[in-house]
C-alpha cells in the first residue's frame, strides 16, 4: 500500500495530479479537493501585503474629475451667474430654445437669485422697513484710528524714519 502525501508534493501545475483532482470531485471527497486545491494555489501571504495601506478617500473634486462630470448648481446667485444668465438669454434670442438648453447645461447657474443689498432679508421684507429701519441695517462708517496724544510725535518720527529707508533700499 503506498501513501501518496500531497503536503510534501510540490505542485505547479494540474496535470502533476492527474487524474486525482477529478476523481476528488466525482467521488465527492471535499477534503481531498481543497487540499489539492490548495496546493496549486498560491500562498497568498508571500504576495499580498499582510497590512495593505488604507486607500485614501476620494473627495468630491476627484470623483468629479474622474467621471467628468460638470460643477455643482449653486444654489444662490453670485456675481458670474448673472452675466452668465445675460448670455443665456442672448443665446435664447439668437439661437432658440435649443441653444439656450446647451448653454444651461454646459455652465449652469444659480437655483436662485436673491435680491442684492437687502441684508439677506427677504425682498418683500426689506420693502417694508421703514427707513429708521434701514439705515440702522447700514453698516457703521469705518472709524478714525485714535491716537494718544503723548506718543503721537515719537510714532510721526518713526514712520518718517521707515519711509526714509525703504526709499533708500529702493
Amino acid at each position: 500500500m503506498q501513501i501518496h502525501t500531497l503536503d510534501k508534493a510540490r505542485l505547479i501545475l494540474d496535470i502533476q495530479l492527474s487524474d486525482h483532482l477529478r476523481q476528488a470531485v466525482s467521488q465527492g471527497r471535499h477534503a481531498d479537493f481543497s487540499l489539492m486545491l490548495a496546493l496549486l494555489s498560491e500562498d497568498p501571504t508571500e504576495t499580498t501585503p499582510l497590512q495593505p495601506p488604507y486607500p485614501q478617500k476620494a473627495t468630491e473634486a476627484d470623483l468629479r474629475m474622474a467621471f467628468k462630470l460638470p460643477e455643482p448648481i449653486r444654489l444662490s446667485a453670485e456675481e458670474k451667474d448673472y452675466e452668465l444668465c445675460r448670455e443665456q438669454a442672448n443665446a435664447f434670442h439668437k439661437g432658440g430654445l435649443s441653444s439656450e438648453k446647451l448653454l444651461e447645461y454646459t455652465c449652469p447657474s444659480a437655483l436662485s437669485f436673491p435680491a442684492i443689498g437687502t441684508h439677506e432679508l427677504g425682498e418683500d421684507l426689506y420693502h417694508n422697513l421703514c427707513s429708521h429701519v434701514r439705515r440702522k441695517l447700514q453698516p457703521a462708517p469705518p472709524s478714525l484710528p485714535t491716537y494718544n496724544k503723548a506718543n503721537l510725535y515719537h510714532e510721526l518720527v518713526a514712520s518718517k524714519l521707515f519711509l526714509s529707508e525703504k526709499r533708500e533700499y529702493n
